[in-house]
């Protein structure tokens, strides 16, 4: 009886494995099709992040980045950001560093897209009071410019430690954002997020914003078409890989303090547009 459940068990995680593969494959395959890869880091390497490709933003550092975040943002710190093994690691640690209680990293790409097809594989931290997100943010901002929410922000996932495995897409505007509950937003249930893989996908084009998990479609947003104050997505915007810690949201149940470090992994970021 032992092997036949031991041999079921193995033919499960079989079949799983090769279902996650198979959506995988079908999202490379689809991308192939219809778009063409103008950008990319596979992180095959091994260092600090490829810096033709990357730059480390610490701007909102002593300003808590609006969210009374508790983590200061290092620059080229290998205990924050490293390559190895083809993985990136960005690591929140639990140490105390320019008044701060936590260190991590921010890590904003140098290319910025308009439109396009935009995936990053990758698996997420799990401890209460993190806030690990991948996200965009329009060309040559910063956080010095402000005028948030009226710029825009795409938010391709976020997570937050206390809610493990639920995952959000959002776009932000000066209409549709957080501060009144009026954002565009879904969610989706990934048990598994922080112990695999998974590709968090932005569709974009002029009309329309859809975001996946694998080939999972969660999120839609249509351009209604009604100005830049709900649409000011008209514009190239740049990447942010980034973990967070505490903040209005990510500390809303506390912050584990043991739990630390904690590590979002990269595994790939790839970018595509139209052909």
């Amino acid at each position: 009886m032992l092997v036949k459940k031991l041999s079921l068990f193995i033919g499960i995680a079989f079949l799983v494995s090769a279902c996650n593969f198979n959506q995988s494959k079908k999202q490379k395959q689809k991308a192939e099709v219809e778009y063409q890869l103008v950008w990319s880091d596979e992180f095959d390497y091994t260092g600090l992040p490829d810096s033709t490709k990357w730059v480390y933003d610490t701007e909102g550092n002593s300003q808590g980045w609006g969210n009374n975040e508790l983590q200061h943002y290092t620059h080229a710190k290998k205990e924050n950001t490293w390559v190895e093994n083809g993985v990136l690691h960005i690591t929140a640690c639990k140490e105390s560093i320019e008044g701060k209680e936590y260190s991590s990293a921010r890590l904003n790409s140098k290319s910025d897209w308009l439109h396009g097809r935009i995936e990053v594989r990758a698996k997420l931290p799990d401890g209460r009071g993190t806030w690990p997100a991948i996200w965009m943010m329009p060309g040559d901002w910063s956080f010095e410019d402000g005028d948030w929410p009226n710029i825009g922000e795409i938010d391709i996932m976020e997570h937050v430690g206390h809610e493990a495995g639920v995952i959000h897409a959002s776009a932000h505007s000066k209409d549709y954002q957080w501060q009144k509950g009026t954002q565009q937003t879904a969610t989706i249930k990934i048990a598994d997020a922080t112990e695999k893989f998974h590709s968090y996908i932005l569709e974009w084009s002029e009309d329309i914003m859809k975001c996946y998990v694998d080939d999972h479609l969660y999120f839609e947003y249509k351009n209604e078409g009604l100005g830049e104050s709900k649409w000011p997505y008209t514009k190239p915007f740049y990447l942010i890989l980034n973990v967070a810690v505490g903040g209005v949201w990510g500390s809303v149940k506390g912050i584990d303090k043991e739990a630390f470090p904690q590590t979002m992994e990269v595994d790939f970021v790839r970018v595509y547009q139209k052909k």
